[in-house]
């Protein structure tokens, strides 16, 4: 009796590695055309992965184990859990950009 065995691909390079090397071109790009909008950038970066951890902890803090996405039982609990996340994490990111 035969098995079918579905093996993951190996990843030659690493994830989001070519959106990391797209950004890298951007920011060259920046520092030639107008090397002193490289503080606002690098500002507006931080705000954006503050807001990203502050939103993952916040949902980790407030909702139980068994709510978190991955530990949901399935259908509609799983699809409720995304959503929530998702909806925390935008309220986080909108709160830091735009309140600073």
């Amino acid at each position: 009796m035969a098995t079918c065995q579905n093996k993951p691909k190996r990843r030659l390079l690493p994830r989001m590695t070519v959106f990391a090397v797209i950004s890298l071109m951007l920011l060259t790009a920046i520092w030639f055309v107008r090397p002193e909008q490289l503080q606002v950038v690098l500002y507006k970066v931080s705000l954006i992965t503050i807001g990203a951890v502050l939103a993952y902890y916040i949902d980790r803090v407030l909702f139980l184990v068994e709510a978190r996405p991955h530990e949901c039982i399935g259908g509609i609990h799983i699809v409720g859990a995304w959503i929530r996340r998702a909806v925390i994490a935008l309220a986080c990111i909108l709160g830091m950009t735009l309140g600073l």
